[in-house]
């Protein structure tokens, strides 16, 4: 800034010069400067005044705006502070595939007692018991009589039983807010879903937790504040799991079964797309554990997890498999199958007598016991027990669910050469429908191991390989021809080229030895066969077909049938269109005019 001096030289001279008076340039000068500083004055003081005005008027806003805010909310009697730890709520959704709600939570109230503050216990006895007839009137006159101060009553109110509460109007009944959990589908998924109850609780929350399924396995992710109440997404498809039931309870009762169960299982994900376990409950009333008895009896155990059962002859296609991959025998090799076939005190017999002598892939078809004897005698018992060892049939499944370390399958005492030929067709190794269907989708996906689990995934496992691609192609041709030519006729399914092993195990008595007329059919499918993308297993406990003269167990007869009815249903709701299976002839059929 150039400052002008009050006398500049020279206009002085200038004006002197001119004879005017110089002082006049001096006091013009004065005043200019006064007039400049006036003005500076003047900015500055507006800019401050225009600085706090702003200030004030954001101030007076926000002051405004909490005001309206609290003046909008709902009124609140102010609560005392706890010294303890706040009970967390807020557990996440669980939902399907699709995104399809499983398992949700419920804005409810419970129900408690302070009998000081009460004006007429006995009163009160006796409307409540109106409301809630399970109450015990004895027990609650004691209670509210007593020298207790506080007791819960209720912990889960509909807003009907909320109301009537209220309508007593004694100032002792208090309620406090909940967030209960909800299965809006009812029994659908109960096992895999398992079941929630309260842990701590408190007047004003209670913690949910999980008991059972996967709500016991995720617990930790499920009330974790982190997830910001992200949703724990399934495998499951909801459709295709009340498909699967309603075909399965169905097939149970017209086979007159005891239990059944059937796992949908995607061959190159590990994928269960369902799961159905019968009989079953409801989780938003799951009910207690048998406290004696056989627990296999009761709703809440798992045939498809922690049911281990000798699943026949569905095991024999891992025999047969084995052999090619070690390159003992190819399809077409003959194998010995004279019956009864003797091994020290012990005899193998066939259903039927199948003549001296069968093919590797009729050994399949044919289910021969004795072939499939045979050709375990050449493996040997250590090749077989690795061989399943790496199929998964030595271990629990490692499925996400809190039950699956209890379906730890059966292992004979001594893996001797009588347990490896009886093991070769199902019979001396117990496990569980989820362990074959494992076994089934690492052996039929291009043979590479898959691991079960019931969380959506985004692509195939690329697990290490069990067989060939060759093996793996050989063994789902006779799968195939087993059920267009032998045991699983009724299991054909127009367009969706269904390949499977049927299997009837006797069952096995409590205290040793079988019965006669007690079995559990099993059927283990894969489709389509010629490139497969899921396998089905369903197994029936103690199933009998009574519309001949004598009643039918084999599961030919039993479990074929429903399983097929379950593929013919469920398959179009997987996205699979029928096709026409590449080799078939195609018939020409004259149109009708």
């Amino acid at each position: 800034m150039i400052r002008t001096p009050l006398r500049p030289l020279a206009r002085i001279l200038r004006a002197r010069q001119s004879g005017e008076n110089p002082d006049s340039i001096e006091q013009e000068n004065v005043r200019v400067r006064a007039e400049a500083a006036a003005a500076r004055t003047r900015a500055q003081s507006e800019r401050r005044l225009f600085v706090m005005g702003v200030a004030f008027f954001c101030a007076f806003s926000v002051i405004g705006a909490r005001m309206g805010l609290l003046a909008a909310s709902e009124a609140a009697e102010p609560q005392a502070r706890s010294t303890a730890n706040a009970i967390l709520a807020g557990r996440a959704d669980i939902v399907d595939r699709h995104g399809r709600v499983l398992a949700t939570n419920l804005q409810t109230h419970s129900l408690y007692a302070q009998p000081q503050n009460m004006v007429d216990p006995e009163g009160v006895v006796d409307e409540l018991l109106k409301i809630f007839p399970d109450l015990e009137r004895e027990r609650l006159i004691k209670d509210f009589t007593g020298k207790r101060k506080f007791l819960w009553i209720k912990k889960k109110l509909s807003p009907e039983q909320m109301q009537a509460v209220h309508d007593i109007g004694d100032p002792g009944l208090l309620f406090g807010p909940r967030e209960m959990r909800l299965y809006p589908n009812g029994k659908l998924a109960a096992h895999i879903l398992g079941g929630a109850s309260f842990g701590r609780e408190g007047v004003h929350a209670a913690e949910v937790i999980g008991v059972a399924g996967v709500e016991k396995a995720f617990d930790a992710d499920l009330r974790d504040p982190a997830r910001n109440g992200a949703p724990l997404e399934l495998s499951l498809d909801l459709t295709v799991q009340s498909t699967m039931r309603e075909i399965l309870y169905g097939g149970m009762t017209i086979m007159n079964a005891k239990g059944a169960a059937a796992v949908m299982m995607d061959v190159h994900t590990g994928e269960l797309i369902g799961m159905v376990s019968l009989p079953d409950f409801d989780p938003n009333d799951r009910p207690r554990p048998l406290t004696e008895g056989d627990q296999s009896d009761s709703p809440i155990f798992n045939r498809a997890v922690q049911g281990v059962y000798e699943l026949g002859s569905t095991f024999k296609i891992f025999t047969v498999a084995q052999a090619l991959e070690l390159g003992l025998l190819n399809p077409e090799t003959s194998i010995n199958t004279k019956s009864p076939m003797a091994w020290g005190r012990f005899k193998i017999r066939d259903f039927s007598n199948y003549g001296p002598e069968l093919s590797v892939t009729d050994v399949i078809v044919k289910s021969s016991n004795v072939g499939t004897a045979r050709i375990a005698q050449q493996i040997g018992g250590k090749r077989q027990r690795e061989f399943l060892g790496e199929l998964g049939f030595l271990e629990p499944t490692s499925v996400e669910m809190i039950e699956a370390p209890t379906g730890r399958p059966l292992l004979p005492p001594k893996w001797s050469e009588i347990s490896t030929m009886t093991i070769s067709y199902g019979h001396g190794l117990s496990s569980s429908p989820l362990h074959l269907a494992v076994g089934y989708a690492s052996l039929l996906n291009g043979g590479t191991r898959v691991t079960p689990t019931l969380l959506k995934q985004t692509g195939p496992q690329n697990g290490p390989r069990i067989v060939s691609e060759r093996t793996s192609a050989q063994a789902r041709e006779m799968l195939r021809a087993v059920v267009t030519r032998g045991t699983a006729s009724f299991g054909d399914v127009e367009g969706y080229a269904v390949g499977g092993k049927t299997g009837t195990a006797d069952k096995p008595k409590p205290r040793g030895g079988y019965y006669k007329d007690k079995v559990i059919s099993t059927f283990a499918s894969v489709f389509p066969a010629h490139d497969p993308k899921y396998v089905l297993i369903l197994t029936l406990d103690e199933p009998e077909e009574r519309s001949g003269q004598k009643p039918r167990r084999t599961a030919g007869w039993t479990a074929v049938p429903v399983a097929a009815e379950m593929i013919r249903r469920t398959a179009p709701l997987m996205g699979l269109r029928p096709a026409v299976e590449p080799g078939a002839k195609a018939e020409l059929v004259k149109a009708k005019h």
